[in-house]
């Protein structure tokens, strides 16, 4: 996959899709990398120029020293499509890559047609959370945490019923970068949009997860009540709704892109 050169590191993207199609990136969550997006990509490159990357700090994106702020995330996807000479997009982000997506509408929204908010919140976590987590991950690696990523990632039917699918992504997550996954932990543990959002004035999709326990519904709710116009959606699935609900999600998503 090619590498987008950044001022301080490179990102390796993938981009499909008919060439003047409308463009739609996807932000990957904490801890994943694009091919999170593997349900997605074949429903939409048919109508989008699907755009998708690593996070700095994940899968082979540079990991630059942290801490990040989303800031600096957000400021990497505009480099990136300044990069490729793309002047607006549709937005997709989930959890971390969600609160990108509010940076962006925030900051960039001349850049911005639709948005959306999938599994994430204004506020995720609290500081104490967030450090345990850094310190965890600097003392005993990735896989001191993975199993219970999992359990909070998707729902317990959801793990019986996919065990290979679960141990591949597992795997995946074992092989982040730990010091990219810390840097990135704090970037979320820093963000807090909850007095801002009421400014996005992007047509917005909330979608949340009825079994999500990192970013719950009324965390998607609020961010639905306090922007102005959103639309919210909740799937029966947990935190990474977009593989465990991905039919329904792909659905929703659809049919908010050609609203």
């Amino acid at each position: 996959m090619p590498f987008a050169q950044l001022r301080d590191g490179r990102l390796q993207y993938e981009i499909t899709g008919p060439p003047g199609a409308p463009v739609l990136v996807f932000s990957n969550s904490l801890g994943a990398t694009l091919s999170m997006w593997d349900s997605q990509v074949p429903v939409f490159q048919k109508q989008f120029r699907v755009l998708r990357y690593d996070t700095r700090g994940h899968g082979q994106s540079a990991a630059t020293p942290g801490p990040y702020t989303i800031e600096q995330l957000g400021r990497d996807v505009l480099a990136l499509l300044d990069e490729l000479e793309l002047d607006r997009t549709n937005f997709c982000g989930l959890s971390m890559g969600g609160q990108t997506g509010m940076w962006f509408a925030l900051n960039a929204a001349a850049r911005l047609d639709k948005l959306i908010l999938s599994n994430t919140a204004a506020k995720i976590g609290t500081p104490e959370v967030w450090n345990t987590r850094i310190d965890a991950v600097r003392k005993g690696g990735m896989k001191s945490i993975s199993t219970a990523v999992m359990e909070r990632w998707f729902s317990s039917d959801f793990r019986s019923s996919s065990p290979d699918l679960i141990a591949a992504i597992k795997q995946l997550f074992e092989r982040t970068n730990p010091e990219g996954y810390a840097a990135n932990c704090a970037a979320i543990r820093d963000f807090d949009a909850r007095e801002t959002i009421a400014a996005i004035s992007t047509p917005t999709l909330v979608i949340s997860g009825t079994h999500d326990a990192a970013t719950t519904p009324a965390d998607g709710r609020f961010l639905a009540d306090g922007i102005n116009g959103a639309r919210y959606v909740e799937l029966d699935a947990a935190h990474i709704s977009n593989i465990e609900a991905h039919d329904r999600f792909n659905t929703e998503l659809n049919a908010f892109l050609q609203s």
